[in-house]
């Protein structure tokens, strides 16, 4: 799967609210989750205790809402490619809502 190219500012400007594409299917591992855990200090035991959260609402662990969002910087260049920038930084985002556990 190759990137889309959005060519500068006003192109970029035009697709806001477009579907831009898909990215490939990323795996994420209970190490991951563990690492996410030590750096927030959020070891809620629906990411980190594997035989209680088997038992739980989700039947197993659970990775973070941000833990999922954070991996946008490694999926995003997978969809589209920007020309005409030499860097970009996040600004924020607004309405982000996790509908389902990963």
């Amino acid at each position: 799967m190759s990137a889309r190219t959005i060519n500068g500012t006003d192109e970029l400007k035009s697709l806001v609210g477009e579907h831009l594409g898909y990215s490939p299917y990323v795996e994420i591992t209970q190490e991951q989750v563990n690492l996410f855990a030590d750096a927030t200090g959020d070891h809620q035991w629906i990411h980190v205790d594997i035989e209680k959260a088997n038992a739980g609402p989700f039947g197993g662990p659970i990775a973070h809402g941000y833990l999922t969002l954070s991996l946008g910087p490694v999926l995003y260049p997978q969809v589209v490619s920007i020309t005409g920038y030499s860097m970009g930084v996040n600004y924020g985002c607004n309405k982000v809502r996790f509908p389902a556990p990963v």
